[in-house]
């Protein structure tokens, strides 16, 4: 069992979601509306620790009307634990799971690092070797009784979970702008397949224009 997991994110024109000096301001404010009301919505959101480091985000539900009540879950899949002890994520505005790799434990829950997240209510999850497991995670996740998680991962962590067939919806918001860039970052990354034939395939089931954006969503077929 895993919770029903829908990849959000925001894309140029040619499937950039930052450029190459980290700039990834795409979504127009009609949209970023949109993806709180996603985040309303949902029981928790998922990042990976790259964006954590490269945009200290709060992961709440603040671009719309809410209640403290609303915040998601927040996660973050940080295999070696380099969260940093100001990361916002950290702090009190909702419940956050730090997933780590099973290696980097014992020296990890001796540090005061550890004690100082404890101490704020941080739980930890550790599954795999050197890389998080993320199914164990989604079943973890699942157990806790989160049944419908939002991801906002970076292009490494979206490939990682749609290889593990672990994403069920996609919601991309197309900006019309073009960044170009061989080393920016694109929608899924990570080492990708060899063939066409390996390729996830994908069924429309929404689209519709907002403001200048273009929005899609499509179920992932299994």
């Amino acid at each position: 069992m895993k919770p029903y997991v829908i990849l959000n994110a925001a894309m140029t024109l040619d499937g950039k979601i930052a450029t190459a000096t980290g700039s990834s301001n795409i979504s127009g404010e009609d949209d970023l509306k949109r993806v709180h009301e996603i985040r309303k919505d949902c029981d928790a959101i998922m990042v990976g620790i790259g964006t954590v480091l490269a945009d200290d985000p709060r992961l709440t539900v603040h671009k719309i009307d809410a209640n403290p009540e609303d915040n998601p879950v927040r996660v973050v899949v940080d295999s070696k634990c380099n969260t940093p002890m100001d990361a916002r994520i950290t702090n009190s505005d909702a419940k956050t799971i730090i997933a780590c790799a099973n290696e980097y434990k014992d020296e990890f829950m001796a540090s005061d690092k550890y004690e100082t997240f404890k101490k704020r209510g941080v739980k930890f999850f550790w599954s795999g070797d050197r890389r998080v497991d993320l199914t164990s995670l989604m079943s973890y996740l699942h157990e806790e009784g989160i049944e419908k998680l939002m991801l906002e991962g970076g292009a490494t962590l979206n490939f990682s979970m749609i290889k593990a067939g672990l994403i069920d919806e996609i919601s991309i918001c197309v900006a019309p702008m073009v960044v170009g860039g061989a080393d920016a970052k694109t929608f899924f990354d990570g080492e990708g397949f060899d063939t066409m034939d390996e390729a996830v395939r994908l069924e429309l089931t929404d689209s519709y224009s907002l403001g200048k954006d273009l929005i899609l969503k499509y179920k992932v077929l299994k």
